[in-house]
């Protein structure tokens, strides 16, 4: 159901949300693994196709400070700053769709945010994830990535969450190819928010059930977040997380294509690429004669 309007690229390579080194144990420097979500989000941009969108990039400090925890969330400050930043140029640019490459899986906030009120909260969300990034402040882990969809609908930080422009309601939201909540009190959040979820194996043959949620959800637009973990480790490791029997590529591409037939696709996130290899190249380059 795609209709015309202004579309622009959001390169959003924020990884100051995300505390990862500790599951990429063969990238020795933890600098060297938390930047790689800005190098993720250069590379996604690079091998997007090209066609002519206008092109907006977040500044985003690569600086390696001392990573600070405030009020529960890793790097704080910077985040908001950054949150200012992307939504600025957004305003400026009012675009009617947008595309963010990022970046962790915080970079969605912003773009969803900024869509939900530019159409008055007719927007549906597809979070396509391993993870249901509803954690809060104050929980075990302080990565901001692992609350984004927490902060789009109006939970969390006061301070981050005042920077916001619209909220989400829950009733609006559906997790696809979810398949670890890594701790049980997750588990029952989501239950509390009453926020529905498809497995990978519920989406394996065919997009039905999304097609179903879709006719059901009370909105005409959607806003699609891929964290490319969603997909399936045997098959290709693109992302930080690498939990076992994730979706195919082709079952992304699918059901994602399936949504934009049933209603119209205002929102449209990448995130989450960890590109190991090129990680390591970078690295190798960076100590050979005549290239330092």
């Amino acid at each position: 159901m795609e209709k015309k309007g202004s579309v622009i690229r959001l390169i959003y390579p924020q990884w100051q949300g995300g505390n990862i080194a500790k599951w990429i144990s063969e990238i020795k420097n933890p600098a060297d693994t938390s930047r790689g979500y800005f190098l993720g989000a250069r590379l996604l941009d690079f091998l997007a196709p090209d066609n002519g969108q206008e092109k907006l990039v977040v500044p985003v400090s690569t600086e390696v400070v001392e990573r600070k925890e405030k009020d529960g969330i890793l790097d704080k400050d910077i985040i908001i700053r950054q949150t200012r930043a992307a939504l600025s140029m957004l305003r400026v640019s009012n675009p009617d769709k947008i595309v963010t490459l990022g970046g962790e899986c915080s970079v969605s906030v912003v773009p969803f945010t900024y869509l939900a009120e530019k159409y008055d909260n007719d927007v549906a969300v597809i979070w396509i994830d391993a993870h249901p990034d509803i954690t809060l402040p104050g929980d075990v882990y302080s990565g901001y990535h692992a609350m984004a969809v927490t902060a789009c609908m109006g939970y969390g930080d006061k301070e981050i969450i005042a920077e916001l422009p619209s909220r989400i309601a829950s009733s609006k939201i559906l997790f696809v190819g979810l398949r670890n909540w890594e701790r049980k009190e997750i588990i029952v959040r989501q239950k509390q928010y009453g926020i529905p979820h498809l497995a990978p194996k519920d989406v394996a043959q065919n997009s039905d059930a999304v097609k179903c949620w879709l006719k059901t959800c009370g909105a005409s637009k959607v806003l699609i977040h891929f964290d490319m973990d969603v997909l399936d480790p045997s098959e290709i490791v693109a992302a930080v997380g690498t939990d076992p029997e994730g979706m195919k590529m082709e079952e992304v591409i699918r059901v994602i294509n399936d949504i934009a037939v049933e209603k119209e696709i205002v929102g449209l996130t990448i995130a989450e690429p960890m590109p190991r290899t090129a990680i390591r190249i970078k690295d190798m380059l960076n100590r050979l004669p005549l290239l330092k």
